[in-house]
């Protein structure tokens, strides 16, 4: 099995068990607010099907999605929740339905991405690979603030290593979107999967140290808690203004969670 083939599997098994938990909400359900302000259960996964959708587009239609990016263009830091709000005023089961369709057909549009093929997204361009991670990283995170709008409990499994793995190399991303020059020197990162096994990147003797479980270091790349409520061992000055500003999606600096009130 390819890289690409293993990566679609997993996006395919998170937005099913993110699936699961809407599925059965009555239509008022999806009108919850979720951490993220401003923001419905509808609005969350109104926003992952406007981004599989825009993903669909660039791996099978480069000039359609060239327009859709110009038009982006004109509104960098709103077009995002305009999309959302747009999808969150649907009816919550066109909403679903339309989800369930669109990331169909855009596994199997990924599945078929030649190999060395570059994709136009909105930042850098990616490979199907890149493309298939980062939609995994996006339906985890908000599958996050949906599970928290509702009082339930996400659970993850070894293939949370690819969004590991995105936050690392997207280290110095960070450090630009916040106009900070970025340290020389390397981190090394000892992060706890949750079957138990410790994956690590980076020199051994490195003076900067990133140690905790997988899943709290994925909520701190994504912005989904704050610092102060994660389980994560920083050691170093330079990893130390790292995990105040790490940031793995793409886009202008977030405001990031405040610390939790218990």
């Amino acid at each position: 099995m390819s890289i690409v083939d293993e990566l679609v599997q997993a996006l395919q098994a998170e937005s099913d068990s993110l699936d699961d938990l809407v599925a059965a909400l009555p239509a008022e359900g999806w009108a919850a607010p979720t951490p993220a302000e401003g923001w419905t259960i509808a609005h969350q996964i109104g926003h992952l099907l406007w981004t599989d959708r825009a993903s669909l587009l660039s791996a099978t239609d480069p000039e359609g999605f060239a327009q859709a990016l110009a038009e982006a263009t004109a509104d960098p830091l709103g077009f995002v929740d305009d999309a959302a709000a747009v999808e969150a005023a649907r009816p919550p089961a066109e909403i679903l339905d339309d989800w369930r369709k669109t990331r169909a057909k855009l596994a199997g549009a990924l599945l078929a991405v030649p190999s060395g093929t570059k994709l136009t997204w909105f930042g850098p361009p990616m490979s199907a690979a890149s493309m298939a991670t980062a939609r995994l990283m996006e339906t985890w995170a908000h599958g996050l603030d949906v599970a928290d709008a509702l009082g339930a409990e996400r659970v993850s499994d070894d293939s949370i290593k690819n969004i590991v793995h995105l936050g690392v190399r997207t280290r110095n991303y960070s450090y630009m979107v916040n106009g900070i020059e970025a340290p020389a020197t390397e981190f090394r990162y000892e992060i706890t999967a949750p079957s138990g096994e410790v994956w690590t990147w980076g020199p051994e003797d490195a003076t900067d140290i990133v140690r905790g479980s997988a899943v709290d270091f994925c909520e701190l790349i994504t912005q989904r808690r704050n610092l102060a409520d994660l389980n994560l061992e920083i050691i170093g000055d330079n990893a130390t203004q790292w995990a105040s500003i790490a940031q793995v999606f793409a886009g202008p600096p977030g405001s990031g969670r405040e610390p939790s009130q218990s």
